[in-house]
C-alpha cells in the first residue's frame, strides 16, 4: 500500500513523503498510530495541514536547539573512572555517564540518545564528543577522563599529618591529666622540701646572729639600768649641797 508519511520514522521516511509500505505494517502501526495516512485524494488536505503544522513547530524546535547549541559548543566536561594497567578503565564511560556530566555541567537535561558515541570510552584521555540536539544542529563537547586516584593520593596525605597532631595532642592532654592529678598535699610538700633543705646549711649561722643580738640588748639593758641610777644620786647630792 502507498502512504504519504505526517511525521518523521527513522530509517523509513521523512514527513510528507509518499512511500510504498507492507499492507500490515501501514494498517497495523503507521495509520493507527497517525504517522502516515493513504495516499489518495481525500488525504491530500489533511496531509498538506499536518505538514505546515509539523514545518512549524520544527522551526520553533529548530530556533530553541540552536540557543541550546551555542551554550554547548565548546563545554569542558571531566568525568573520572578508576584505571589499571596502561591507563585503562575498570568498565567504561557510556553515553549515559556523559549525559550526566553534561547535565551536571550546564544544569540543562541532555538524552543519552542525543550523544553520538560510536564505542564505549575504555581509556584515560580527551575527547570531541557531538551532541546531536536536532536535525543538523549538533554542536561538539570536549570530554576529558581522568583517573580518580589522584583525588585519593591527596586525600591519603595528610591522614598521617592530621594522625600525627592527634597523637600530639593526646600527648599534651595526657601531660596536663598528670599535672591536675598531683595532690595538693604532695605538692605543697614537694616545694617545702627544697626550702627546708636550703634552710639547714644557714641554721648556724642564724644562731649565732641570734646570740650576738641578744648580748647587745643585755649590754643596751645594762647601761639603761646604769643611768637611772646616775640620775637617782643627783637629786641627793644637790639636796646635801644645800
Amino acid at each position: 500500500m502507498k502512504v504519504i508519511f505526517l511525521e518523521d520514522v527513522s530509517k523509513v521516511a521523512r514527513a510528507g513523503e509518499m512511500k510504498e509500505v507492507a499492507d500490515g505494517y501501514g494498517r497495523n502501526f503507521l495509520i493507527p498510530r497517525r504517522l502516515a495516512v493513504l495516499a489518495d485524494s481525500s488525504a491530500a488536505n489533511v496531509v498538506d495541514a499536518q505538514l505546515k503544522k509539523i514545518a512549524r513547530r520544527e522551526a520553533q524546535t529548530a530556533a530553541e536547539m540552536k540557543e541550546l547549541a551555542k551554550k554547548l559548543e565548546g563545554k569542558t566536561i571531566t568525568l573520572k573512572a578508576k584505571t589499571g594497567v596502561n591507563d585503562q578503565l575498570y568498565g567504561s564511560i557510556t553515553s549515559a555517564d556523559i549525559a550526566e556530566g553534561l547535565s551536571s555541567a550546564t544544569g540543562i537535561v541532555i538524552d543519552k540518545k542525543k550523544i553520538e558515541l560510536e564505542e564505549h570510552i575504555r581509556q584515560l584521555g580527551n575527547y570531541e564528543i557531538a551532541v546531536r540536539l536536532f536535525k543538523d544542529i549538533a554542536p561538539k563537547i570536549k570530554l576529558a577522563v581522568i583517573s580518580d586516584e589522584v583525588k585519593e593520593e591527596k586525600e591519603k596525605k595528610p591522614a598521617k599529618a592530621v594522625k600525627a597532631k592527634k597523637a600530639k595532642t593526646e600527648k599534651v592532654v595526657k601531660a596536663e591529666k598528670s599535672v591536675t592529678d598531683v595532690k595538693p598535699v604532695e605538692a605543697v610538700k614537694a616545694v617545702k622540701e627544697p626550702v627546708e633543705e636550703a634552710g639547714e646549711k644557714p641554721a648556724k649561722a642564724v644562731k649565732a646572729k641570734k646570740a650576738k643580738a641578744e648580748k647587745v640588748v643585755e649590754e643596751v639593758k645594762g647601761t639603761v639600768e646604769e643611768t637611772e641610777k646616775a640620775e637617782e644620786t643627783k637629786p641627793e647630792e644637790k639636796e646635801g649641797a644645800e
